[in-house]
């Protein structure tokens, strides 16, 4: 694990691999989730002359909490930035849901380049409102945690019925915490659902995130789930419309949670894009 810089003296916990000087490739993750949702993108893109990095978000996983509790999208995005500005030239952002909300207005919003190409997973300016209400349902449903890791287990199975329960939940350990409570929690500030202002079904937030969309010029990329109740087909049309020059993918066999649910789909077309982006 390493350490980067985020704004207003966050830091923040990133795992890498590949060489330093490679083109690089920055992986922010979706809220409630770490830097370890990604599956083998990591070293397939690090086997492929990549700079691969993983990011916990503010407030995520080893990453610093907030302690002002400021979650809102542009304190997000002015991490994304910093990071950015820490690489000796622009990466390509790869996020999805809260990271790729952060990467859009990060990139879209600057007044000077902040990557060279930016990949959407699972998430457009507009939002399906029930699709993320059932998010912050899950990310809200267990605030006393769990007695014990296979009891966390079955709550996400419940969640994601369509993921086959693992028998293994080393995996999902590394997104809990053991508390003083003896109880495991998700590794996430609470706070973050407090008073938040990345509430992006407002159209408040929906008109600026399109914004963001229209003055994107870099090489983008959205890939969808064929499953997913969080961006609709019209939600890729309106996008479509917005960057002109977009391209899309729709990995039929995944959910909103693209990686985790068909890492082999969505690991292939995201290579072939990057590798024609740089």
């Amino acid at each position: 694990m390493i350490r980067l810089s985020g704004s207003n003296g966050i830091t923040l916990a990133a795992d890498e691999a590949g060489t330093r000087g490679n083109p690089a490739v920055v992986f922010l993750h979706g809220g409630g989730q770490t830097r370890h949702s990604w599956g083998r993108a990591v070293a397939m893109l690090a086997d492929n002359g990549f700079h691969a990095m993983t990011v916990d978000l503010r407030g995520h996983g080893d990453s610093d909490w907030a302690p002002d509790g400021d979650y809102s999208i542009d304190a997000l995005a002015a991490d994304v930035r910093a990071i950015a500005a820490s690489l000796p030239a622009p990466p390509a952002l790869v996020g999805a849901s809260l990271g790729g909300l952060s990467s859009l207005i990060a990139a879209g919003e600057a007044q000077t380049p902040v990557a060279r190409a930016l990949v959407l997973v699972d998430i457009t300016p507009r939002i399906e409102r029930a699709g993320g209400l059932e998010i912050r349902d899950f990310m809200t449903g267990n605030p006393d945690g769990f007695a014990t890791i296979d009891e966390a287990a079955d709550a996400v199975a419940r969640y994601l019925p369509h993921r086959p329960r693992p028998s293994d939940t080393s995996g999902l350990a590394k997104n809990l915490r053991l508390r003083a409570d003896g109880r495991y929690h998700w590794h996430w500030d609470p706070a973050m659902l407090v008073g938040r202002a990345a509430d992006s079904t407002t159209d408040a937030q929906h008109a600026r995130l399109e914004d963001a969309a229209r003055a994107l010029s870099i090489p983008t990329l959205l890939i969808r789930g064929g499953r997913s109740r969080v961006v609709s087909m019209d939600g890729v049309e309106e996008f479509r419309r917005l960057i002109p020059h977009s391209e899309f993918v729709n990995i039929d066999q995944a959910d909103h949670m693209v990686a985790g649910d068909a890492n082999d789909a969505f690991n292939a077309p995201l290579l072939d894009f990057l590798e024609r982006s740089t």
